[in-house]
């Protein structure tokens, strides 16, 4: 099967040289018109394994775009666009099958990373890659009902960190030793930005995010006045639950 990948005409205007780096990463680039019924067609008949496009187009919007396909059997790894930094519409999106919501400005190459990433561009580690893509999109689905905005750093490192924790329990019992200079590691910075960068992002889903959600996830912190978690309780719930999702899914299929 081809890596074809259809990407929406503006943004390949805007980000020159996206193309590029696609096509230097094996994707076969199939640009489409800005428009939503086009990109449909382009999708019907190309079946890409992704697709790039604007969340607001003439015709037909992205959340219009991906319902066409969303009952299918078929429907390809949506990365949604947007200049409009508004929390309602990226959980809407996100909500509608998307596997990425992007804010512009973005960098290309990061862009590309996660494109990469959600669609197994590497056949020979098919495998191991599709296993830590079901572990990726679990913890951002999570962290996106949350309320942690997806255009900054902090959401970036709570990923990642939650990610180390599931698939290592000893992370979050050696915060400041092991897991933040891991996080730093992979992102080429330094431990005390990427705990700042966390904190920020757990005080923005607090301000912003909705309540019946943190609830769920956070019941006893909201409940006993202690306010906002921390860095390590608010990791530690959300890998545990990860974990708690993934042993159900084995009893599941064992059964």
């Amino acid at each position: 099967m081809e890596n074809k990948i259809v990407v929406c005409k503006s943004c390949i205007d805007e980000c020159n040289d996206l193309m590029n780096q696609l096509k230097n990463n094996g994707f076969n680039v199939i640009v489409s018109p800005r428009d939503g019924e086009a990109m449909i067609g382009y999708i019907e008949e190309k079946r890409p394994i992704a697709v790039i496009c604007e969340a607001f187009m003439p015709n037909r919007d992205a959340i219009g775009v991906m319902q066409k396909f969303k009952d299918l059997k078929y429907m390809p790894k949506f990365i949604v666009v947007s200049s409009s930094n508004n929390m309602f519409l990226e959980k809407e999106i996100m909500k509608n099958g998307a596997s990425y919501f992007v804010l512009k400005p973005f960098s290309t190459s990061s862009l590309v990373s996660v494109i990469k990433n959600i669609t197994n561009i590497n056949p020979s580690n098919q495998t191991s890659i599709r296993m830590e893509n079901t572990l990726q999109e679990q913890v951002t689905k999570m962290i996106h009902q949350i309320g942690v905005p997806a255009h900054i750093k902090g959401y970036h490192y709570l990923r990642k960190g939650i990610v180390l924790c599931v698939e290592n329990n000893d992370m979050i019992n050696s915060v400041t030793k092991s897991l933040y200079p891991s996080i730093a590691k992979s992102f080429h910075t330094t431990p005390s930005r990427v705990e700042r960068a966390i904190r920020h992002a757990i005080e923005v889903a607090w301000d912003r995010g909705d309540v019946d959600v943190l609830n769920s996830y956070f019941g006893y912190t909201i409940h006993n006045g202690r306010g906002k978690p921390t860095n390590s309780e608010f990791i530690a719930m959300l890998s545990d639950k990860i974990k708690l999702q993934q042993n159900s899914l084995k009893i599941e299929l064992a059964v």
